[in-house]
């Protein structure tokens, strides 16, 4: 694996021009900025992508999925710190996890849940590596999130259901916010609903385009 600090095209030079060009594109927060500017991408993906890891696009990680672009992820991750840094937050999709790694770093627990068995050992020897204590993952469907530890402060979706997933709502604290982008493949929005008392509700954040959210589990080993 690819050391922390990275060379060529995975150092701190070009890890500061990807800051550059998300502050450009808008993302305002100092310490979601920072904490990517610091936190080593090319570890989250194979080293034959690594030259790229520090380009804002998204890249795939295998099995249909991708790495996030490092906008979208300080854009959700931005979201959910508007009002108050979330205590307890729950990730829907660890994938490569990265964007597990950067929330660490932001807020107390982590709880991240993966359908996909390859991806979630992958991104658990990563966190370890990163010495990420406070990340909780368990091989899980999506849909389901994680009943045991609710209530959520925060909840991330990282795949897109048609639509909300009640029981996800079900599963956020009341004043909580969950930042999830619905709709079919290549017409998603991404929203930020916040539960409140009676019924929740639903702001527009901007247009994505996210890998579908599956139900069910599966062992991501190639036969």
């Amino acid at each position: 694996m690819n050391s922390l600090n990275g060379i060529g095209m995975t150092s701190q030079r070009t890890r500061d021009r990807l800051i550059s060009r998300l502050e450009e594109e808008g993302i305002r927060d100092s310490r979601v900025l920072d904490v990517i500017r610091n936190t080593p991408r090319h570890l989250f993906m194979d080293e034959a992508m690594a030259s790229r890891a520090y380009e804002d696009t998204a890249l795939p990680i295998g099995h249909g999925q991708t790495i996030s672009q490092p906008y979208i992820v300080a854009r959700m991750t931005e979201a959910i710190l508007q009002s108050a840094i979330p205590s307890k937050v729950l990730e829907i999709g660890t994938g490569s996890g990265y964007q597990t790694a950067i929330l660490s770093q932001l807020v107390d627990q982590v709880y991240s849940v993966e359908r996909i068995e390859h991806l979630l050992n992958q991104s658990r020897q990563r966190l370890m590596k990163l010495n990420m204590r406070n990340v909780h993952l368990k091989l899980a469907d999506g849909y389901a999130g994680w009943r045991q530890h609710a209530p959520y402060d925060a909840i991330i979706v990282t795949a897109a259901p048609s639509t909300i997933p009640n029981d996800l709502i079900q599963q956020l604290a009341y004043g909580g916010q969950m930042v999830v982008p619905v709709g079919e493949t290549h017409h998603q929005k991404l929203l930020l609903i916040t539960r409140e008392e009676d019924g929740v509700s639903e702001q527009e954040l901007e247009l994505v385009s996210f890998v579908p959210m599956i139900k069910g589990q599966h062992s991501g080993r190639t036969i």
